[in-house]
């Protein structure tokens, strides 16, 4: 299969502090509950008033967990690869698929609606992850405008950041929110509503938006520099939103990014177990809304890694991964 050419732009990354200080090793995920599903790679996790979990897999399903995991239920097939997964305040959840943009899939009857598919007459490349307002809007990333799900490689190593924040409003009008963003992933409004929080994946960085009072409209990069690769973010318990780090920092990778695009095209063209790679960790961490981080949480990765979703809910976290076959759930 031929690949999307690059259109490389030189990218000059901060030293890679490596996992000391806040981000000090430990083995809080050393030991983990494994809930299997029938698929693979349950990208993101979501978790109802009653205990049960929801997540997507590889295969294109939604499925919903008991809260002991001992049951799954196939409530949808959405055609495409579901990502981000929420619960809207009508009761059905928001899906991102990756393939088929922004979805609404009523969990009683499977019934799809697609929400949004294209912004400004162009098709959306890569929908990813999304947070839900109380009145119903969506606030929601489009990682790039070059690279589909199955190139997001293409994406990190060109360095175009073509990655967008958008806002579906209840009257189903789309809002451009912010743009230039490289790879754009996870997405968590505050409590009060009054910023939202856009991880960028390929910038080692999360970007803040004031949404209301007298800074609204405001951009501010609240942490950067972040050791590991940034995914899917949730807002959990006291003021924390909580952040996935499927893999540390490649080495590779930053030696790249600054380097003429030559190289970059050559090392694009290579098989994929050849280019920079995720390495074998269990990683997520919590920061607060000015980008102080509170939490961290490490583990070998030897049972369950590439941690891609992370939710908190009555004292646990649930973990979704990319690649593995199940849910994880860790103590706090």
């Amino acid at each position: 299969m031929t690949r999307t050419p690059l259109q490389t732009h030189r990218w000059h990354p901060p030293r890679d502090l490596g996992r000391q200080g806040p981000f000090a090793p430990n083995a809080l995920l050393a030991s983990l509950e494994l809930m299997p599903i029938p698929g693979s790679g349950a990208e993101d996790v979501a978790v109802d008033a009653e205990g049960r979990i929801y997540t997507g897999t590889r295969e294109g399903y939604l499925l919903r967990l008991s809260p002991d995991g001992r049951h799954v239920e196939r409530l949808a097939q959405t055609g495409g690869r579901p990502l981000g997964i929420e619960l809207h305040p009508d009761g059905g959840l928001v899906v991102c698929d990756a393939h088929r943009g922004l979805l609404r899939v009523d969990p009683s009857s499977g019934d799809i609606e697609v929400l949004v598919s294209e912004v400004e007459g162009r098709q959306l490349m890569l929908t990813n992850n999304c947070s839900v307002a109380a009145d119903g809007s969506i606030y929601f990333s489009e990682s790039s405008q070059r690279f589909g799900l199955d190139e997001f490689k293409g994406d990190i190593i060109e360095h175009s950041a073509t990655g967008r924040l958008l806002r579906r409003n209840p009257d189903g009008s789309v809002d451009i929110l912010l743009t230039g963003l490289s790879f754009a992933n996870g997405v968590a409004l505050a409590e009060d509503e009054s910023f939202v929080l856009v991880a960028e994946t390929g910038a080692y960085s999360v970007v803040r938006l004031d949404l209301t009072g007298p800074s609204a409209g405001r951009r501010s990069l609240i942490i950067e520099n972040l050791p590991g690769m940034p995914d899917n973010m949730s807002r959990g318990s006291d003021g924390v939103f909580w952040i996935a780090l499927p893999s540390e920092r490649n080495k590779l990778l930053d030696r790249l990014l600054p380097r003429h695009g030559a190289l970059r095209k050559a090392i694009w063209a290579m098989p994929d177990r050849l280019q920079p790679d995720a390495t074998r960790i269990a990683w997520v961490i919590g920061i607060d809304g000015e980008g102080a981080v509170v939490r961290n949480l490490q583990g070998p990765g030897t049972a369950f890694h590439y941690v891609t979703g992370v939710r908190e809910h009555e004292g646990r976290l649930y973990l979704g991964s990319l690649v593995e076959p199940a849910v994880a759930v860790a103590s706090l």
